[in-house]
Order: C-alpha cells, then structure tokens, then sequence
C-alpha cells in the first residue's frame, strides 16, 4: 500500500515538474500564446514579434460580409501548408494551401452544403528557384515552339487550370487556364454545355402578312416565295 502510494505521489511531482517546465519554455519563447480546449498551444506569438504553429482565426460577420474561421500553421510569420476555412455555423467553406504565406497548389471552394463550386491553382515563389522555365508557343496555336528562362515572380501567381461548377449538380461550367497570371485561353472562356438561345431572325413584311393571312389554319406551309 505504501508502495502505491509513493508510487502515485512520485508520478504527481514528475507531472508537476514537466508542466512547470513546459509552461517556463512556453513564456520564455513565446510573448503571447493561447491554450486550446485540448490542451494545445495555439496562436503563439515569438518574442520577435512573429505568428507561429498552429493557429485559429476567428472573423466574424461585418456589414453583410459573412464571418467565418479558419485554422491552419504559421511558419516564422507566415501561413505555410494546408489551411481550412468554416462558416460561423461549422461548414467548411475552403480548403487552401500556402507556401511562405502566399498560396501555392490547389485551392478548393465550397458553398455551405457542401457543393464544389471552384478549384484554383496557384504557383507560390519559391526563393531558392529564383527563375523559371516557361513555354513559347507558336502564334494561332497550342504547340510549343521553345522554352525561355524568366525571373520568377516574388509573389503567387496563378497558374494551371481553374475550373468552376454548378452548384447543386457538380456540372462543369468553364474552365480557365493559366501560366504566371496570364490568361492563356481567352478565347475559350466560356461556358461549358450552358444553353445558347439562338438568335432571333427578323421577320419581313411578307413573312407577317403570310401569318396573318394564315393564322389558325392547320397544315399551312410556308415556302421560299415572295409572293403571297
């Protein structure tokens, strides 16, 4: 009995010593911080001032624009990797991905049921590849002709195809390509399958006296005469 209990009272203080030591590692490399309902350390602020590891972000609604959360990790002050974004009700709205804080990869949107409406794609700089291969490609077509080097851009561009959906039934509604923030299709940017109402011709003189003098009358047949 004595055993257990000095067992349980020696396992205490060691608790004891490890949270008292990872609090004072806490306050001394971080100037601000929260703990999550989890116990985790969230939205930790370093002494210089910099976001780091996870975090969690609350914004909420303001003259009409709905709020919304979103949780991802800091990496020395800026978003790096996977972010998500909910609605205040709890729906995830966006699934995101960054690279030294500016998104880099593909981007998801949702509306709050769930449905896939736009899928982005994002090249983000990286500032050990301070160039980039581009293509050429011949004037009027899609063949590439030659490859050049360019100055990689110190921001995120998009590039790679977009794509946007119906909501509802997922049906693909047009499709844009791009390479470094230059629209490569926009001749083709369009909607996909969405029904063109054809244009309407404009009807002659004859053609009104025609279905004047006919209306109501079955079997009627109009033909390529001008004459009435």
């Amino acid at each position: 009995m004595n055993i257990q209990c000095n067992y349980r009272k020696l396992l205490l203080a060691t608790l004891l010593v490890i949270a008292g030591y990872l609090h004072s590692d806490a306050q001394s490399r971080f100037k601000s911080y929260k703990i999550s309902p989890k116990g985790d350390t969230i939205n930790a602020i370093l002494q210089n001032g910099d976001k780091e590891g996870k975090w969690v972000i609350r914004v909420d609604e303001l003259r009409g624009n709905p709020g919304y959360e979103e949780e991802g990790m800091y990496r020395k002050g800026q978003k790096d990797g996977p972010w998500r974004r909910y609605s205040l009700q709890g729906d995830l709205v966006a699934m995101e991905n960054y690279k030294l804080g500016g998104k880099d990869g593909v981007q998801q949107y949702f509306t709050e049921l769930g449905d896939l409406i736009e899928v982005q794609s994002w090249k983000g700089y990286n500032p050990d590849a301070p160039y980039d291969t581009i293509a050429v490609y011949g004037e009027g077509s899609n063949e590439i002709i030659d490859y050049k080097i360019v100055k990689a851009e110190p921001y995120s561009v998009k590039d790679g195809d977009w794509k946007f959906y119906e909501p509802g039934t997922g049906r693909l509604i047009r499709t844009e390509k791009w390479e470094r923030n230059v629209l490569t299709n926009p001749s083709n940017n369009q909607a996909l399958g969405k029904y063109q109402k054809p244009k309407e011709v404009p009807k002659t003189a004859e053609m009104l006296e025609w279905e004047k003098k006919n209306r109501g009358k079955k079997g009627a047949l109009r033909d390529g005469r001008t004459g009435l």
